[in-house]
C-alpha cells in the first residue's frame, strides 16, 4: 500500500505519552489509484458500511463520502498541538510542534506557525497559573480550551524587542532540553517524580523571562499572579462588557 496516503494520527494522550497510530488520508487521492488496492477498496466498503448504520443521522450523510473524514480539522502547515486533557500533577500542560504530516484528532488544539515566543508564553508558570483557575475539568485533570483558556488570556501587552528574544531563546532552550532525552516522553519529562533537573531549569528560566514581560516587580506567590492576570482580563474586557444607553428618538412636530 502506498506511503502517500498512510499518515500518522494522534490525540492528545498520544502526543503526551510519545504513541502514534495510522489513518488512511484520501482526500485528493485519484480514484483509479484507490481502486487498484483491494485491501484499500475493502477498509472504504467497510467505513460506508459502518456509517449507514450509525442511528445518528449526520453519520449516515457521511456514508456517502466514505473516503474522507467526517470532520476535517487538519493543518495545512506545520503547528503547535496542544492536547485538551493532562494530568494536574504537571507542573506544565506540554505542548509540541508537529509537522502537517500529522493527523489530529478532536482531543488536540492546534495553533498553526506558532513562533517561539507564543510557545514561550503558553509553556509558562504565568499562562499555567491562569489554567488552573480557569479551564476545565475531566476528574481532576486540565480540560485546555481555546475558547474559554487560550482566547481570554491576557498575553502580556507593548513587550520590547529585547522581552521578546529572551523569551524566544529560553522558549528555544526548553525545546533543546526535550530533546535530549529522545527515548522519554513528555509525560516521562513531564511527571514531577521524573522531570530532569537540566528542563526544570530551562523552565524556570523561561518563567522569568516571561514574567518580566508583564512586570519588572516579582510575583511572590500564585495568588500574586492570578490576581494580576484577573486585574489584567478585567481591563481588557471592560469595553466590551459597556452597554451603550439607548438615543431617545425625538417626535418631530406634527
Amino acid at each position: 500500500m502506498s506511503n502517500s496516503f498512510i499518515r500518522l494520527f494522534v490525540g492528545g494522550g498520544d502526543i503526551i505519552h510519545g504513541k502514534v497510530r495510522y489513518a488512511l488520508w484520501l482526500k485528493n487521492v485519484e480514484p483509479s489509484l484507490i481502486r487498484r488496492i483491494p485491501l484499500l477498496t475493502q477498509k472504504i466498503e467497510n467505513v460506508k458500511k459502518f456509517r449507514e448504520s450509525s442511528p445518528k443521522l449526520r453519520t449516515r450523510q457521511w456514508a456517502k463520502f466514505p473516503t474522507l473524514f467526517s470532520e476535517d480539522r487538519q493543518p495545512t502547515t506545520d503547528f503547535l498541538a496542544l492536547p485538551k486533557v493532562s494530568s494536574e500533577r504537571r507542573f506544565y500542560i506540554p505542548f509540541a510542534y508537529l509537522t502537517s504530516d500529522y493527523l489530529i484528532n478532536n482531543t488536540v488544539s492546534y495553533i498553526p506557525n506558532a513562533d517561539k515566543f507564543l510557545f514561550g508564553i503558553l509553556q509558562s508558570e504565568m499562562h499555567m497559573t491562569w489554567v488552573k483557575y480557569v479551564c476545565g475539568r475531566t476528574k481532576s485533570d486540565y480540560q485546555y480550551s481555546n475558547k474559554i483558556v487560550y482566547n481570554n488570556y491576557p498575553f502580556p501587552e507593548n513587550v520590547s524587542d529585547k522581552q521578546k528574544q529572551k523569551v524566544e531563546t529560553a522558549a528555544q532552550k526548553v525545546l533543546d532540553t526535550r530533546a535530549k532525552y529522545p527515548d522519554s516522553s513528555l509525560a516521562d519529562l513531564y511527571d514531577p517524580l521524573t522531570m530532569p533537573p537540566d528542563l526544570v531549569k530551562a523552565h524556570q528560566a523561561l518563567d522569568k523571562a516571561v514574567d518580566l514581560c508583564y512586570r519588572p516587580q516579582p510575583f511572590v506567590s500564585e495568588l500574586n499572579r492570578i490576581e494580576y492576570l484577573f486585574s489584567l482580563y478585567e481591563a481588557l474586557s471592560a469595553p466590551l462588557l459597556k452597554v451603550e444607553k439607548k438615543k431617545r428618538v425625538k417626535k418631530k412636530d406634527s
